[in-house]
């Protein structure tokens, strides 16, 4: 079940973390709230029963903590990424090589292909890969064979027509039982049809990107019309302050790479 995880490996945001690349109008982020907030959601995952193995910060990549975007791993193995923004390709060498002690072959997406593992959203019965700005339809092409190749069915899901999402994951997160959070202004798109759909309502589309993990939900505090939603279909929410990482337009699954 892609839900269920016994480790995990997060990277520490950097003294320069502020210094990332980021849409967000709401200020630059506190590095001390940061740290504690990671720390929190490192805790959080230890909770659920995961085992977290977490790199120290590189200051040549203030984006680094976002280490979900620089590689996908299966239980049959990883595809380390080739991520769309140019600063954030060197961080793909200390993952896979942290990924490969940990006993995780990988292999790689080349140019002149790009993905970012924020568009790609594994599932029960396969992977859903977006298009977007940061991965392209060569990047996603070469996923998809790669995840063949490790025996998971891939299916593109063209989002860049969409306001507002920087990745796939920004929109929807897996729930497991064959559901999806998926934010209220995303469309009802074909690659959707087999899932039910628990829609996040505008005032709180942060929150979609939450992270089922074992017996719980990582959510985003802040937004409890969606974790009371959540609650009602049978859910524990574990709801986490992710302030600092929003403003870094970061969520909760870009923390860390679950397998």
């Amino acid at each position: 079940m892609s839900t269920r995880f016994t480790r995990a490996l997060l990277r520490t945001p950097g003294d320069n973390y502020a210094a990332g690349i980021t849409t967000s109008a709401e200020g630059a982020p506190v590095i001390a709230r940061a740290l504690e907030q990671h720390r929190r959601y490192q805790a959080a995952l230890e909770s659920c029963g995961l085992k977290t193995t977490t790199l120290p910060a590189d200051p040549r990549y203030p984006d680094g903590t976002f280490v979900e975007d620089v590689a996908i791993v299966t239980p049959r193995g990883a595809v380390i990424t080739r991520p769309g923004a140019d600063a954030r390709r060197g961080e793909t060498e200390v993952v896979a090589a942290a990924l490969a002690q940990l006993g995780c072959p990988s292999t790689r997406v080349e140019a002149p292909g790009t993905v970012d593992g924020g568009d790609v959203c594994e599932t029960d019965d396969g992977v859903l890969i977006g298009i977007t700005a940061r991965t392209n339809e060569a990047g996603a092409a070469q996923l998809a064979a790669r995840l063949g190749d490790l025996g998971l069915r891939a299916t593109t899901v063209d989002i860049r027509a969409v306001a507002g999402l920087l990745h796939l994951k920004t929109g929807i997160a897996y729930l497991g039982d064959g559901r999806l959070a998926i934010q209220a202004n995303l469309p009802a798109l074909p690659a959707f049809a087999r899932y039910e759909l628990v829609r996040v309502e505008p005032a709180e589309g942060y929150a979609a990107n939450c992270v089922r993990v074992n017996d719980r939900v990582l959510v985003a505090a802040g937004y409890p019309r969606f974790a009371d939603a959540l609650a009602r279909l049978g859910y524990d929410p574990l709801p986490l302050e992710m302030s600092e990482f929003r403003k870094m337009d970061g969520g909760l699954s870009c923390l860390s790479l679950r397998f």
